[in-house]
């Protein structure tokens, strides 16, 4: 009797591990996910051209792009080009200069003299302005111009960290690349051509 309990006894146990051997080797799905652990894997789908970003769904509100386009500095003089681009569906008129403001590391407005044109900072960017008109994808350039000058040891050197500008009075701004400081010195101005419409042959 003794010896059939000890029989029985193995047996159950031996019919236990097999359940536990098997068990072992069944896929138990993804654990921690929660649904079927015997149904099919997740799938993941691969991106479309449908889910690619237009270029057009970048278009700010306004219906234009500002953008710096890199400076030039040569004894004292900076130059930093200016690009507005028609990113919209419709025409987009110029007419003017475009709207500038500087600010400091804190974001707090820099005090400064706006000049239309650059006479009193250098010359050959005092074309007057033409009423420019932008088919979509056409460009305008324009151009600013200051002087890291220093005329007056006792007036505290300005240095702009960030560039806003407007394509025109009025209109949204874009903040863009100045390409390194904006230092006047102690000048307390700066310059701005008017814009004028890109050739189409330039990037």
């Amino acid at each position: 009797m003794i010896f059939s309990r000890t029989a029985a006894r193995r047996r159950a146990g031996a019919a236990v591990a097999a359940a536990l051997v098997l068990t072992a080797c069944t896929p138990d799905g993804h654990r921690g996910q929660g649904g079927d652990p015997t149904g099919p894997p997740p799938t993941v789908s691969s991106p479309t051209a449908s889910a690619s970003v237009e270029p057009m769904a970048s278009c700010p509100a306004s219906g234009v792009r500002i953008r710096s386009t890199g400076s030039d500095a040569a004894m004292g003089l900076r130059a930093l080009g200016l690009e507005l681009v028609n990113c919209g569906d419709r025409p987009y008129q110029l007419n003017g200069y475009p709207i500038l403001h500087v600010f400091d590391e804190q974001r707090e407005p820099v005090m400064l003299r706006v000049v239309n044109g650059a006479k009193e900072i250098t010359s050959g960017f005092d074309q007057p302005p033409r009423k420019v008109t932008l088919a979509t994808g056409e460009r305008a350039t324009a151009v600013v111009l200051w002087r890291n000058l220093v005329t007056d040891s006792t007036v505290v050197a300005t240095n702009g960290k960030y560039l806003t500008v407007a394509p025109a009075a009025g209109l949204p701004a874009a903040e863009v690349d100045p390409d390194g400081p904006v230092d006047l010195g102690n000048t307390g101005r700066i310059g701005v051509s008017a814009w004028k419409k890109a050739d189409p042959a330039t990037t």
